[in-house]
Order: structure tokens, then sequence, then C-alpha cells
């Protein structure tokens, strides 16, 4: 399926099948599903169809992919929805892991959100690391809609999330995700595109300024 990166991930319309690869599948595989069956009923989160040792298999929801809408023109409106459904996950005590735009779908017409899409990498955590993720992918996929960031920061605030940190924060809080997951394509591919591709955007990341 188009917008998936770290997985394979195939769909039919009615299920949804995600095979884990690379390091530390396993844990990744039982993170998602556990917090996939803790959620459900308390956001919006696809229903479990049959797990196995590598996949997780859910129902499939149509929706909108929030990179869609904002391609299409609807930042505005994915990015307040994406700071109220934050600031509801952020209520529940846990981070996403791999909060944005990317990983949510929404309904066409009202643009709320629908699905809230892969926490194979949540946990217990300071919010800063979904909201700074949530700027980094914005920054680095849609450089064009960083003027309208304020909607997303104003959202979470507005939804019942906490104070947004400041600027150096969140800049610490994306570089140290870069390192992450830089690591994560060495350990899956020494040598390999993942980590060139890694290393260039951490460079990238590094040189940012406050918007």
């Amino acid at each position: 399926m188009r917008h998936g990166y770290t997985n394979s991930t195939v769909g039919d319309g009615a299920l949804v099948v995600k095979c884990y690869e690379g390091p530390e599948a396993e844990v990744r595989l039982r993170t998602e599903s556990r917090f996939l069956r803790r959620l459900r009923g308390r956001l919006p989160v696809p229903r479990i169809h049959k797990i196995t040792p590598t996949s997780v298999t859910t129902r499939f929801v149509p929706g909108a992919h929030g990179q869609d809408l904002l391609d299409d023109g609807r930042a505005a409106e994915v990015l307040g929805a994406c700071g109220r459904a934050l600031a509801g996950i952020h209520r529940l005590g846990i981070v996403h892991g791999d909060y944005g735009p990317q990983n949510m779908l929404f309904d066409p017409e009202t643009y709320e959100p629908v699905a809230i899409l892969d926490w194979e990498w949540a946990h217990p955590g300071p919010p800063v690391e979904d909201l700074s993720w949530c700027e980094w992918i914005v920054r680095t996929h849609h450089p064009e809609h960083v003027a309208l960031l304020p909607r997303f920061f104003d959202a979470y605030r507005e939804g019942g999330g906490l104070d947004v940190p400041a600027w150096d924060a969140r800049h610490a809080a994306m570089l140290a995700r870069c390192r992450d997951l830089l690591d994560f394509t060495v350990r899956r591919e020494p040598g390999g595109g993942g980590e060139k591709l890694w290393r260039e955007r951490l460079d990238t990341t590094s040189a940012w300024t406050a918007a």
C-alpha cells in the first residue's frame, strides 16, 4: 500500500495485512497489537482481525490519507485535526512514536480523523516527541505548509494538550528521533540506501532554525 515505508503492507479493500520487517520486528508487532487492542473504543484505530508471529491484519478503514490531503491544499484542516487528535492521545499518557498526517486517515468531507495508524513505536514518553515529529514531517515532506504549523499547535492546546515546548526542545527531539532511525537503518542494512538517506536527513534537520 502507498505511504508504507518500514514494513510490507498490503490490502484488498476489506483487510490490511502488515508484515513487520527489520530489527526488533517481533517487539514492534507486539507493541502495535497491544496498543490497537487497548485503544479500541478510546481512539479511532483499526480493528484487529488476526495476528500471526510475523503480521497483524486489521479491518480496512476507508478514508483519505493525510499526506494526500496536504498535497490537495487541505493543510489547515488536516493540521488542526492532527493537533486535536494528538491532545486526545496524550491525555491517555502515551506517545504514538511516529505521529503525523503520514499515519492518519481522515473523513474527506469533515477532515476529522477516522483512523490513527502505525502504533508499533508507541510507548510512555514526553509529549514533545510526537509534537516535534509531526512538525518534522511537515518541514521535510510538505515545506510549503510550514507557515500553517501554528494551526497544529493551537489545536493541540485547545484540545486539552499540554503546553507546546519551545523550538530548542522540539528541535532536539527531532534530532534524537532522526538518530534513532539512522541507527535502525544501520542495523537493518549497514551501508544501504536507508542509512544514506537518514544521514542526509539528520544533517538537514541539524541545520534548521525556527520558522
